[in-house]
């Protein structure tokens, strides 16, 4: 039956930045459709998610780690693995944002941003893939934006790893491939979370994104739910390098 290769039973997803917000939903509907979920993050209270993932009847463990520390991303999924016994998904989604003139842009918020976006990403992914390749099989799923495609204004170094994600999706789907790992990239548009709240009640520039948006309304974290289990389960096994924009239509204006 085609729902049944929607069904991640069994499954262990690893979802970065899970505590809150995108994350949070992603890793419900991962538990929803099966998973148990490994969070990971800089925060210490993870009960906002875990009440929903035991609801779901699935496993919880969260691990406290800054991503834009090496650090603190040093032999993280070994340490994970000796707890669940694999990682079968991961969901690179861990991010924060800085907004300056670029001629004003900290060089320390730069790197910063680079290491959680970037930077952690390619390191968790390589950290996994040592134990997907032995298997045969597994899940990357990495978080861009719509900025993925755009510059923005004012987040030079946002809209610059967002787009280094994207290459770094494709390099990664075409080395890993053939030995039966899927790395794909979801990018958001606007939706709404605790942090888009700013942006969302600016009194100039959120009317002007709404006018901008074809749905004619922000997106809900839990929206982002059916594409990422999508791709994390079977349905999506013959998806490799893939960019896809859940925005609204955002990006068709």
């Amino acid at each position: 039956m085609i729902l049944d290769l929607f069904k991640l039973d069994g499954r262990v997803a690893l979802v970065t930045g899970a505590s809150r917000g995108l994350g949070q939903a992603m890793a419900v509907g991962l538990a929803q459709a099966g998973a148990d979920i490994v969070g990971v993050g800089r925060s210490t209270d993870w009960s906002e998610i875990e009440t929903p993932v035991r609801e779901a009847g699935r496993k919880f463990w969260g691990f406290s780690a800054d991503l834009s520390l090496p650090a603190d991303r040093e032999g993280l999924v070994d340490r994970i693995v000796e707890q669940t016994g694999r990682v079968d998904i991961l969901v690179n989604n861990a991010g924060i944002s800085h907004r300056h003139p670029p001629e004003e842009y900290p060089m320390s918020e730069w790197h910063q941003l680079m290491e959680v976006h970037l930077h952690a990403s390619f390191d968790l992914s390589q950290q996994v893939a040592k134990f997907m390749l032995k298997r045969g099989r597994g899940k990357i799923i990495n978080i861009g934006s719509v900025m993925t495609f755009e510059g923005g204004l004012n987040i030079p170094a946002y809209a610059a790893a967002k787009h280094a994600l994207a290459g770094l999706t494709k390099s990664l789907a075409n080395s890993w491939a053939k030995s039966g790992i899927n790395v794909n990239c979801i990018c958001p548009g606007y939706f709404e979370t605790t942090l888009s709240h700013v942006l969302q009640r600016d009194p100039v520039r959120g009317p002007q994104i709404l006018d901008r948006i074809p749905a004619g309304r922000w997106g809900q974290p839990e929206e982002l739910a059916g594409l990422c289990v999508f791709l994390a389960s079977d349905a999506s096994n013959y998806m490799h390098g893939s960019t896809v924009a859940i925005d609204g239509g955002w990006l068709s204006r």
